[in-house]
């Protein structure tokens, strides 16, 4: 199976024939104001993804950034727990859509598949905020959680960073920052998931996919040029960074997505540097597939792959 003929599962062949009708008559996100962008971004994730779980502790926290204060999301299965690692999420959108609401739903899942507490960032948006606004103030959260035990009701013995596109840019992002300056804990684990983390122009999977797989490469250029990321800088590309200290990384992508390519280069980058690394990519489904998983019942089971990927590199540590 080549990319010219893709594989498509059933039920994602379903969903996007449905999101292709839609299409037909709705503007794309590039034509929308921020503001529609936005709120299509939020309707969008609510008609495609599962309903919240109810947990024990789903709770509304503030914490102080460089350029103010920054809302967060505590989420717990339990309303106590012993010290241990604590999961920083860094929700996708381009860092121009999506917050703390549009990924409540997956942040409520991963909490209750993991047993760990879940911490939920809403980093500062471009274009009112470009780059690196949204990645100073994911590390900022992340340092508060290390070492602000008595606010988060937690104590911190090791952060896990994940995220969704480009939050799973941020998750890679902010490990290496706390990596080269480090926090009060060490970052035990990340996990971007299709991430952005180098350059995907000219990639084989943006021409393969460029239109028709949800994400398009007008809404990459989008994304791009109100985020503004420096293409030198390793906090917008991380796969430029040395990797050489990298922790245990999980890596997952989707078959379908015209960044996939990014994050298969970032596993290899990581293999390359001999580094513990697990690489998922996720037959037949497209980029987001993470918070399809009412409309797409399959991706549920992806998103089970990763949790249980996360729990096998937690119990046998390096």
């Amino acid at each position: 199976m080549t990319d010219k003929t893709p594989y498509i599962r059933p039920d994602m062949k379903g969903f996007l024939d449905m999101m292709a009708a839609a299409a037909a008559t709705a503007p794309k996100m590039a034509d929308m104001t921020l503001a529609e962008a936005r709120q299509s971004y939020i309707v969008m994730h609510g008609i495609a993804d599962r309903p919240a779980r109810e947990l024990a502790v789903i709770r509304d926290l503030t914490c102080t950034g460089p350029a103010g204060d920054i809302p967060l999301r505590l989420y717990d299965a339990r309303e106590s727990r012993e010290a241990g690692p604590v999961v920083m999420f860094f929700h996708g959108g381009g860092f121009v859509i999506g917050d703390l609401d549009t990924h409540h739903a997956l942040c409520t899942e991963i909490a209750a598949l993991i047993d760990l507490p879940v911490v939920a960032v809403h980093y500062a948006l471009a274009p009112e905020a470009p780059f690196p606004a949204a990645i100073l103030d994911c590390e900022a959260a992340s340092r508060w959680v290390a070492g602000s035990p008595a606010e988060l009701g937690r104590q911190a013995i090791g952060i896990i960073t994940i995220g969704d596109s480009a939050g799973g840019n941020a998750a890679v992002v902010v490990s290496q920052l706390l990596g080269a300056n480090p926090a009060a804990v060490p970052v035990v684990l990340q996990v971007p998931i299709f991430p952005l983390v180098e350059d995907a122009n000219g990639s084989a999977s943006m021409a393969a996919f460029s239109d028709g797989f949800l994400l398009t490469a007008e809404t990459m250029a989008f994304f791009d040029a109100a985020y503004g990321a420096d293409r030198s800088d390793p906090r917008g590309f991380p796969i430029l960074s040395d990797h050489s200290n990298a922790p245990p990384t999980i890596v997952a992508t989707a078959s379908l997505d015209p960044i996939r390519d990014s994050g298969r280069a970032y596993a290899k980058a990581l293999v390359d540097a001999g580094r513990d690394v697990v690489f998922l990519e996720m037959r037949g489904v497209t980029h987001s597939f993470t918070n399809l998983r009412q409309m797409v019942p399959s991706t549920q089971n992806d998103l089970e792959r990763i949790i249980a990927a996360m729990q096998f590199m937690l119990a046998n540590p390096a």
